[in-house]
């Protein structure tokens, strides 16, 4: 969701000085809670694109930088799924190890 509003703020279709949607508009359109709009917005106010407080609005105040080079994104996509792939796979001993023990050896 940061990405899609960064973008709109880099192509002009939400340009500085124009109010970012509300959260029940960016939470309809992107199917997401309010938790993931709060942090996608809080992300871009890191970021020094946008400016407001949580209850008003918030405004674009900045263009984002220019976009990282496709061999950066795709380096950032590597160490995702290395993560992920690493993740599954203790997820996976670990469901293995329980079960393995008997269902009298499980607790409740």
């Amino acid at each position: 969701m940061a990405d899609d509003l960064r973008s709109a703020i880099a192509g002009g279709t939400l340009p500085v000085g124009s109010e970012l949607p509300s959260t029940s508009q960016l939470t309809a359109r992107y199917g997401a809670s309010t938790t993931v709009v709060r942090a996608a917005v809080k992300e871009l106010r890191n970021e020094g694109l946008v400016r407001g407080q949580p209850g008003k609005a918030v405004y674009v105040t900045a263009l984002p930088d220019s976009p990282p080079a496709a061999g950066d994104v795709e380096t950032r996509l590597q160490e995702l799924s290395d993560f992920v792939r690493s993740a599954l796979a203790d997820l996976d001993a670990r469901v293995q190890a329980l079960e393995s023990q008997g269902p009298h050896q499980r607790r409740s």
